[in-house]
């Protein structure tokens, strides 16, 4: 069974930055996609940023320049890092790993900016 952990999330003043890591542990292909999302309450959950195995990244416009996707596949972890953080980016951000018709998610951490 596959399990994600997130951590890193917390209170941070605009314009700060923070770091969120997801550990992977348990029988994962290592030909897969990893993502990170964040859902605002009342929201639908929204994609920020994606990593795929093979070495390719993608990011939604409203984080291009601030945010930072990365992984470890030896420590199989996923990274991202976040800068410049805005107001709008307080939500609760969640770890995705897909492959072949597999999906999982983790349980989400918390990240609120305050101005």
């Amino acid at each position: 069974q596959v399990q994600l952990v997130e951590s890193g999330g917390g209170l941070v003043q605009a314009g700060g930055s923070l770091r969120l890591s997801c550990a992977a542990s348990g029988n994962i292909n290592p030909a897969n996609v990893m993502n990170w999302y964040r859902q605002i309450p009342g929201k639908e959950r929204e994609l920020v940023a994606s990593s795929f195995s093979v070495g390719a990244t993608t990011y939604q416009d409203f984080v291009k320049g601030r945010f930072t996707i990365s992984r470890d596949n030896y420590q199989r972890t996923l990274y991202l890092q976040m800068n410049s953080l805005k107001s709008e980016d307080s939500a609760v951000y969640y770890c995705n790993l897909r492959f072949a018709k597999n999906e999982f998610w983790g349980q989400g951490t918390q990240v609120t900016v305050f101005s």
